[in-house]
């Protein structure tokens, strides 16, 4: 059954089809990619008395789900060991169109994009979801995301794992408001090497796969991959924050804010990527307070907590997925975007990536892409 917009496919069932015998109410999907840890979700829902369907995203890169050693093939082989029904969805045009293409064109405009949030905000939980509620019926949606969903006095909250090292509640920020009763996490306070021990314990197939950190549609190599050959070898001046000439950069697609490797400049101190000028193709270095920064802007703003989300209220941000929400106060906030103050300068905010602001119990208020 397509989605006619960007031609979204179910295809067929990877061995038996769907047959529900319980209702709605205990009938779940779960989002799987081939990992042990969406593995071992399917498992826990499974036998906690859900009646699971296992769906994968068909997208343009090396895996095309026609091997066993390909990512999809991995949780349609893991959905056959559990004995639950396994299909793909083939997103293939949506993906190149929402994912690669602004993926892209952001590194033309000297951004730093993050396509697994905009992945989850655009495709798993929002188009692939609603694909899956109108074929199936099924309201309910599981990932192996390390994130909570709570319900606070009658509201649906986001908020962080247990294991705050494992946290993905910064990728997840864009799911929309009225999901989240829907939306089910069940990792949330359990810790990676459980995950990892139960996955052995079921004899998974899956139980010693590597943890992947790279981008899906980059397979075995870097973003770059995804880059033309432009972008990648375009190459211009590069300048101190003052604008002097100081040597030159071999295109700005392969740099950063805040990179310090592979820069090709050597200096009495550490530098790194302040800015980057894509329409004049310079990119300028500076020390670390030269390119921190205590205000930071973002846009395309999903809230989740409206009532947090006023100017003047103290919160907690990131500006990237690896930190710990930081202390700041918010100074501007609508519908359209929002600007932050941090008690104390944030090591180089990043165009392009995601701010996430918090409450003081760790729940998300909003996010946004950072400008």
């Amino acid at each position: 059954m397509p989605d006619s917009k960007f031609n979204i496919k179910l295809m067929e069932p990877s061995f038996s089809p769907w047959q529900p015998k319980k209702p709605l109410s205990k009938q779940i999907a779960v989002l799987m990619s081939g990992g042990v840890d969406s593995s071992c979700t399917a498992h826990f829902l499974a036998s906690h008395g859900w009646e699971v369907l296992g769906i994968t995203m068909k997208i343009p890169a090396a895996c095309d789900g026609s091997s066993k050693g390909c990512c999809g093939a991995d949780a349609a082989f893991v959905c056959d060991e559990i004995g639950i029904p396994h299909y793909f969805v083939d997103v293939t045009e949506a993906f190149q169109n929402l994912i690669i293409e602004p993926f892209r064109h952001a590194y033309e405009k000297a951004q730093t994009p993050n396509p697994c949030a905009d992945c989850n905000t655009l495709l798993k939980f929002s188009l692939v979801w609603d694909l899956v509620t109108k074929t199936f019926g099924i309201n309910y949606l599981a990932t192996g995301h390390y994130a909570k969903v709570s319900e606070i006095d009658g509201e649906f909250r986001l908020g962080r794992a247990q294991d705050r090292t494992k946290d993905q509640s910064y990728f997840l920020y864009g799911i929309a408001a009225e999901k989240l009763p829907y939306l089910v996490l069940p990792l949330y306070e359990i810790e990676k090497t459980r995950i990892r021990q139960v996955a052995a314990e079921l004899n998974l197939s899956v139980a010693d796969k590597p943890e992947s950190m790279e981008l899906c549609f980059a397979g075995a190599g870097d973003y770059r991959v995804a880059l033309t050959a432009e972008q990648k070898d375009n190459c211009g001046e590069m300048t101190d924050m003052h604008g002097n000439v100081i040597g030159t950069h071999n295109g700005i697609a392969n740099y950063t804010i805040g990179q310090r490797r592979g820069l090709g400049f050597a200096a009495g101190q550490p530098l790194y990527v302040g800015k980057i000028d894509a329409a004049a193709n310079v990119i300028a270095l500076g020390t670390r307070d030269e390119v921190s920064s205590k205000n930071v802007r973002a846009n395309k703003i999903n809230i989740l907590i409206p009532e947090d989300y006023t100017a003047g209220k103290s919160v907690f941000a990131k500006v990237r997925s690896y930190n710990d929400p930081r202390p700041c106060k918010i100074i501007d906030a609508n519908q359209a975007g929002v600007t932050v103050e941090f008690d104390e300068a944030q090591f180089a905010p990043t165009p392009g990536q995601k701010l996430v602001l918090y409450n003081k119990d760790n729940y998300i208020i909003a996010g946004g892409t950072i400008y």
